[in-house]
């Protein structure tokens, strides 16, 4: 998403600013934000996460080219730390934190304890089942 983009969104979703003032006001916003970082504080944004800015020190690294040792100067970086709510909006897990994940969504004694099914020899010369798959995959959800 591009910075014109956000202008857009704000200009049609919410309204009662015209296209100049979406502008002005998305400005603003990140305007705020290089201060507040260029001041070394942090940014939290509730549900959303976190920027930080750190400090990286002068380290020995190599010229990929040459292979040449090198000194890597001292830096500054931006880092993002996401909140566990971004986090789970965007792994599609439910607000009980129910998802796809065998970790989740079942025990860790049903994970990875054995059949016990009524046959037992019936697992004795089949391969156990992917690691990857979820338990609850495939079963429709009918219990008869």
């Amino acid at each position: 998403m591009t910075k014109a983009e956000i202008v857009q969104a704000l200009y049609t979703k919410v309204g009662g600013f015209s296209k100049k003032e979406s502008a002005d006001i998305v400005d603003l916003v990140f305007e705020m934000m290089k201060d507040t970082l260029g001041r070394g504080e942090r940014i939290k944004i509730s549900g959303f996460g976190n920027f930080v800015l750190r400090d990286k020190r002068q380290r020995p690294g190599r010229n990929p080219q040459t292979g040449d040792p090198i000194k890597i100067s001292e830096r500054r970086v931006l880092t993002f730390k996401a909140s566990q709510i971004l986090k789970i909006a965007l792994n599609g897990k439910d607000e009980n934190g129910a998802g796809s994940s065998p970790s989740v969504s079942a025990s860790p004694a049903a994970t990875n304890a054995p059949s016990t099914s009524s046959s037992p020899s019936t697992n004795l010369h089949q391969p156990s089942p992917a690691p990857m798959a979820s338990p609850s995959i495939g079963d429709g959800g009918s219990r008869d």
